[in-house]
């Protein structure tokens, strides 16, 4: 099998790369080791950048998203019982954000690509990327569907490319030699406790709580599922939390004014998780004819809503390079992918590490670290120069 691009890796990443790709003329492979139901229902983010929309309108991926997607202006701060809302459009010149669940992004491009892409192979699993420093580079692979006889016999897909968008766990960081390869990373003594509640949202925008007992966030799916999140120690077993003691610690951690009339609607629990938080960053993204993007070249704490966001702008970058290489011979940007993309990589770290560290309790929190919390949040609430850098970090960085 043979093609232009080989895409390892059916997220959002690699799906939006191969409509891209298909947008401008160029053939592509896409090889997913899960099955499309599967795909179809990993949760995962759920706020998409002022970019994000952008991008997926203009490739022809935004009509559900338009319709069904909520818009939202601004997001609130929750700290000592005080409440203070960050007005996105008035900040950044009418910028917003979008929730629109992953999934539903998904669900779209798997549609898309089925309908009009190149080949989309689910229960394929990626073996190894090969002769990356090549002028061929190819990925060896096997596949559990297909025709008869497919299942199970290792084949292999030539490409011109190959762009690694398989996750942390996938195969194409592993073809960067370690000799090349340098990793930034840092994990956190705790975890989002998240829960999915078929209950009305209890307020239209996100609530970030920050309260002496920890972290709480406030999100949500659609106008009738709540998503709500609670900061819980690293290895927590999210079976050990009843859903009456999720509900009461939420009450407690959102905590408002005694003359402050909001409440928290409660309501029938339908799935609960922990996630782990962590910073990780490999370089370079680029190894010869190996691109990584996604999970498979970084991951961000999930406080600052980038990890989506920022897996789009690696693939708008690539697509924008190489469309320009195939049509002036030019390989600059292709040869600049990586420090481009580190540079947007590195704010967006940058600002989820700083959400973290402002709104989460350590385990060994001092009172010091305590009062510096709370002067972050008052210079956030009282400095329009505080306030407009969140907001501009919040709703997007560049992808140009």
């Amino acid at each position: 099998m043979r093609t232009t691009v080989g895409i390892i890796g059916a997220g959002p990443a690699g799906l939006l790369l191969a409509r891209l790709l298909h947008n401008a003329g160029i053939d592509s492979v896409v090889l997913e080791s899960r099955d499309r139901a599967y795909v179809e229902q990993r949760q995962r983010a759920g706020i998409l950048e002022q970019g994000t929309v952008d991008v997926l309108r203009s490739a022809g991926a935004g009509e559900r998203m338009d319709r069904e997607g909520l818009r939202h202006d601004g997001i609130e701060l929750r700290y000592d019982r005080r409440r203070h809302r960050i007005d996105f459009p008035g900040l950044t010149g009418g910028r917003s954000v979008t929730v629109y669940a992953q999934t539903e992004v998904v669900k779209d491009l798997v549609a898309l690509q089925l309908r009009e892409g190149g080949p989309l192979l689910f229960e394929t699993e990626a073996l190894a990327v090969e002769g990356a420093d090549t002028d061929r580079p190819r990925v060896r692979f096997t596949r559990r569907g297909g025709r008869d006889g497919e299942a199970g016999r290792e084949s292999v897909l030539e490409c011109q490319y190959v762009v690694g968008c398989d996750g942390f766990w996938g195969v194409s960081r592993a073809a960067v030699p370690a000799a090349v390869s340098r990793v930034f990373e840092r994990t956190y003594p705790f975890g989002w406790l998240g829960i999915l509640a078929d209950v009305p949202p209890s307020h239209d925008e996100l609530v970030y709580a920050r309260s002496e007992r920890g972290f709480a966030l406030l999100s949500m799916r659609s106008p009738a599922v709540s998503r709500l999140y609670l900061q819980v120690p690293a290895g927590t077993d999210a079976a050990a939390w009843s859903d009456g003691a999720v509900w009461d610690e939420l009450e407690r951690r959102l905590e408002t004014a005694p003359d402050d009339d909001w409440v928290l609607n409660r309501g029938p629990v339908t799935a609960k998780s922990v996630t782990p938080m962590r910073s990780y960053v490999h370089e370079p993204m680029r190894y010869g004819r190996l691109f990584l993007a996604g999970d498979a070249a970084h991951i961000v704490p999930p406080t600052g809503a980038k990890g989506l966001n920022l897996a789009v702008g690696d693939v708008v970058t690539f697509a924008r390079a190489f469309v320009h290489f195939r049509e002036t011979g030019d390989p600059a940007l292709l040869d600049a992918y990586s420090g481009t993309c580190l540079r947007r990589v590195w704010q967006a770290e940058r600002f989820s590490y700083a959400m973290t560290t402002m709104l989460h309790r350590s385990p060994d929190a001092t009172p010091f670290d305590d009062r510096i919390q709370r002067a972050r949040l008052d210079r956030i609430a009282t400095s329009r120069a505080a306030e407009q850098d969140l907001a501009e970090c919040y709703t997007g960085f560049s992808f140009d």
